[in-house]
């Protein structure tokens, strides 16, 4: 068992450790983030190394190649992959289904069509009947108006008829001395009093 131990890159630690814990691996030659800059690099300027212009056109160029041949090799890949479907797709299987589509649609045209056809006829029905209920408030408002208009002229005959009446007992220029006469013949007495219901409950004498 210590021999396959030793064998193992794992820690012994590690794998003698609860689950549970947490365990944190120290890494030799390394600082945390909060240590400070050694001593003996503390003038040191870190300059990049120098490059040949030459090799980098060389390396440019071969990356472009690169990716000029890697570019070609998925595009062809990929055309390889639509055109395997597109056999797939194009064989009795894809003319099955092209033919069981196109039933489809047109039963469905034909299930569209009946159905515009009797959304058309109701609504032709309701613009009938309220053309026809418009109609008829028409008819009823005329008629409604020429009763009104009957009401008024009989109303206005009738205030005529009635102000004719009254004025027959109008006092004018030629019956001005009669009615003087009859007032002086006919005195009346004005002076009475009457209770809630409009009846005469006293009565003074009448004084010339």
């Amino acid at each position: 068992m210590l021999r396959a131990l030793s064998r193992c890159h794992t820690p012994v630690v590690r794998l003698l450790s609860p689950r549970t814990a947490v365990l944190i691996e120290t890494v030799r030659g390394r600082k945390s983030r909060t240590d400070p800059k050694a001593k003996s690099k503390l003038g040191r300027v870190k300059t990049p190394p120098p490059v040949d212009p030459g090799e980098m056109v060389v390396l440019k160029e071969r990356y472009t190649e690169y990716s000029l041949i890697l570019r070609a090799l998925r595009l062809e890949f990929k055309e390889q992959m639509l055109r395997k479907k597109y056999e797939e797709e194009v064989g009795s299987v894809a003319e099955e289904r092209a033919k069981r589509e196109a039933e489809e649609h047109r039963s469905l045209m034909a299930l569209n069509d009946a159905e515009n056809l009797r959304m058309y006829q109701i609504r032709e029905q309701r613009m009938q009947k309220e053309a026809e209920a418009a109609e008829l408030k028409k008819r009823e408002a005329a008629i409604l108006h020429q009763q009104e208009l009957e009401n008024y002229i009989k109303e206005k005959e009738r205030q005529i008829l009635l102000l004719q009446e009254e004025a027959k007992d109008f006092i004018t220029p030629d019956n001005l001395d009669q009615r003087i006469e009859e007032a002086l013949d006919n005195p009346k007495n004005y002076n009475f009093a009457i209770d809630k219901e409009g009846r005469v409950v006293k009565r003074t004498a009448f004084q010339r």
